[in-house]
């Protein structure tokens, strides 16, 4: 049940940035109102559970590094490419993260050694986003909205590599740790919009849109991740990564009577096949005696 809500609130995150787009909100407003909610419910939440925010300059630099690579741009490019990519094409090309991880992991080194399945499985699933794209004309893969979504989804590759290395195993608790990041993550986006002006006039369902984006779909989500990675391990977690591009094709085509053909449904199985493949673990040899 768990499970099913995180990847409704998930993956429904996309159709909220689409209405909002469509209602009246600029992508830097979006990405500033989707941080600093977020923000307050995981604070919300830390201090429920008695987490304390980090104290030390070196551990609040790195969360500024993480909540730029992970929050600021991958939230903003996706609001960028949603002005004209359909939502559930957004929620499919997301699903691409952990081939871009593995493409990361090969150039810096911490994958080591590719097998035939895993190539396989990480030419498979770019071919899927190319099947979703090629007949398009309009809408190619070579269009600005799409090149922002995948960039987005290898905005959040970096991210967890980064985070991987300079983040984990710090000795503070993870909510406290998370909140810090999404206030990072709202300083940043703040300066921007600040720079940038907001000359956009937000509507009523366009506020309501943002504000589900930022309490729900990023503060409640990222808390149920927490707890299902607490009390299930991370194998159960990344499931729902699978139920993703589903839930936001499916709530497009409802709610936004968004395209709903076989040829991006045959795309977004092919991109979560070719994912499966590249999370296959590699054989190791039997120990011997």
């Amino acid at each position: 049940m768990r499970m099913t809500v995180l990847a409704l609130l998930w993956g429904s995150a996309f159709l909220w940035i689409k209405l909002a787009l469509n209602n009246g909100l600029t992508p830097v407003q979006i990405t500033v109102a989707r941080s600093a909610l977020g923000a307050l419910v995981l604070l919300a939440l830390a201090w429920t559970a008695r987490q304390r925010l980090p104290r030390d300059r070196g551990t609040w630099a790195r969360l500024t590094v993480a909540a730029f690579f992970c929050n600021v741009l991958p939230f903003f490019l996706f609001s960028v490419g949603e002005q004209n990519t359909d939502s559930g094409v957004a929620g499919v090309l997301n699903a691409t993260t952990p081939l871009w991880s593995l493409l990361i992991g090969l150039a810096i080194g911490t994958e080591r050694g590719l097998s035939s399945v895993r190539l396989a499985g990480l030419l498979l699933g770019f071919f899927g986003t190319l099947l979703i794209f090629a007949p398009r004309q309009e809408h190619s893969l070579l269009s600005w909205g799409a090149l922002a979504l995948l960039a987005a989804a290898a905005s959040y590759a970096v991210a967890f590599a980064y985070m991987d290395r300079r983040l984990t195993g710090k000795g503070t608790a993870p909510l406290a740790l998370s909140a810090a990041q999404l206030i990072a993550a709202t300083v940043l986006s703040t300066l921007a919009l600040v720079a940038g002006g907001a000359a956009a006039e937000p509507q009523p369902p366009g506020l309501l849109a943002v504000a589900v984006l930022g309490v729900f779909s990023t503060g409640v989500t990222f808390y149920l991740s927490y707890r299902l990675i607490a009390d299930e391990g991370a194998t159960s977690a990344a499931t729902v990564g699978y139920l993703l591009p589903v839930v936001s094709v499916a709530l497009g085509a409802i709610v936004l009577d968004e395209a709903l053909n076989l040829r991006v449904l045959t795309g977004m199985v092919v991109v979560l096949v070719g994912v499966g493949m590249t999370r296959r673990a590699a054989r190791t040899p039997a120990p011997t005696a």
